[in-house]
């Protein structure tokens, strides 16, 4: 009976941003896919490779507008064991296994956290999402797409034409959800940039009377009572439903919509405890407005620049990946991670290094096992050799030396000689050097 041997192949492509690498045996089909313009430098990766098959690129200088990969990946020391890609937190490095990805694999533990948005049909309490827009405008990420499922105005009250009225909206009540401009085209919502520090997305609400015909359908439709209309009403005011969807691939749990919203709909669990802290006697050298390099790593855009200071980090959103502080060049911020929530650890023959990668991602230590495969041999005791002693130089005989090689280059140096020793006419060479000797002499 012959044993089957396993054959391992490891193929490695690049598609656009992606790094697409490739393990094949006779069992099953792994694929490690790494999306260096989604990557943020955290280093976790690093940390945690049991096969130390990943270097950290140039982050200060990608951080600072280079367009380089943050890690680099040597897949041929890859074991393709899923650990980069279980505990990165924004998702840059992923992995399937038979075309299934290990984040749904059980055997393979992984960051455990999440987003629960509580809609009015999952509601346990008095606290539901609406929905509305500010999530989805806020988030950093772009994770959140939000679909209204309510008619609209020009199916519930189609516009009329020269109709007469007052509107007005109490801005202390509104809360600049923008269902109000779903609903009609009269209502303009005056975008602005959010900020860690300023979440809500839009800076005013604004009503277009020319397009408003004092249908009045938005006064019932606005959640906080803000809209007063004077008119004549028509139409069926509709009620505000709709979906909301997170895209787990993009979240990277910063808390942005729990923060923004204010009806306390959402509820984020991240994936580390922990604390950020700044340095201030490194400090001196920060340039964050010339620099930026902490604001550009940043997943959670959680940092900002306040009037009191020369920069800060609002922390109620920092998840601790870390990438700040390898982006800045005056090491100036320090990270630590306290606590790790990860799914179980199975009992696999891998368990170990796995308990072993989620230790390392607070105590920064990494056990890692030995795969060298060689055997230690003493070394052999270097032998003390005594310094060569260079001859005595006779200077009468090495001047006659001198001497005869000074005739004999122009014969060297002709190319006739050299063309007749290439072709290997040596006699008639060494007659020309003996007749010349001889008339020397």
């Amino acid at each position: 009976m012959t044993e089957e041997k396993l054959v391992v192949t490891v193929d490695s492509e690049v598609r656009d941003s992606h790094f697409l690498y490739t393990q094949k045996t006779g069992k099953s089909k792994k694929l490690l896919d790494y999306d260096y313009k989604r990557c943020n430098g955290c280093g976790i990766c690093i940390e945690i490779c049991p096969k130390k098959a990943i270097e950290a690129g140039p982050l200060i200088e990608i951080a600072t507008g280079m367009d380089a990969p943050p890690i680099i990946i040597d897949h041929t020391k890859c074991s393709f064991c899923g650990m980069c890609a279980a505990f990165c937190p924004v998702k840059a490095v992923r992995m399937t296994v038979n075309d299934k990805d290990i984040l749904e694999l059980a055997e393979f533990p992984h960051l455990d956290s999440s987003v629960v948005i509580k809609t009015p049909y999952l509601n346990t309490g008095t606290d539901k999402c609406l929905p509305c827009l500010l999530c989805k405008k806020a988030c950093p990420e772009e994770a959140i797409a939000v679909e209204f499922t309510f008619p609209k105005k020009e199916t519930a009250a189609p516009f009329r034409a020269g109709r007469k009225g007052e509107i007005e909206v109490d801005m202390e009540k509104c809360t600049l959800c923008g269902a109000c401009a779903e609903l009609c085209p009269a209502f303009v919502l005056v975008d602005r940039e959010s900020t860690a520090d300023a979440l809500v997305p839009f800076d005013n609400l604004l009503v277009d009377r020319e397009k408003c015909d004092y249908c009045g359908i938005c006064v019932p439709f606005c959640p906080e009572d803000a809209i007063k209309v004077k008119g004549d009403f028509f139409g069926e005011a509709p009620k505000l439903t709709g979906n909301i969807k997170v895209d787990d691939k993009k979240c990277t749990r910063c808390g942005w919509c729990e923060a923004v919203c204010p009806y306390d709909a959402a509820k984020v669990t991240k994936p580390f405890d922990g604390d950020i802290e700044l340095i201030d006697v490194k400090l001196k050298g920060c340039d964050p407005v010339g620099c930026h390099g902490c604001f550009n790593v940043c997943p959670s855009k959680a940092w900002i620049i306040p009037k009191d200071k020369k920069i800060d980090v609002v922390r109620d959103f920092c998840t601790y990946c870390g990438a700040c502080e390898r982006a800045c060049h005056v090491k100036a911020i320090g990270v630590k991670r306290t606590a790790t929530k990860h799914t179980e650890i199975k009992d696999t023959p891998w368990a170990k290094e796995w308990k072993d990668a989620i230790v390392c991602l607070t105590t920064n230590e990494r056990e890692r096992p030995d795969v060298s495969h060689t055997l230690s041999v003493e070394k052999a005791e270097r032998k003390v050799e005594q310094p060569v002693a260079m001859p005595e130089v006779n200077g009468t005989f090495r001047r006659l030396v001198d001497e005869r090689i000074s005739d004999l280059m122009p014969l060297l140096k002709s190319k006739q000689v050299r063309r007749s020793w290439e072709k290997k006419e040596a006699k008639v060479a060494a007659k020309e050097i003996g007749k010349r000797i001889k008339q020397h002499k």
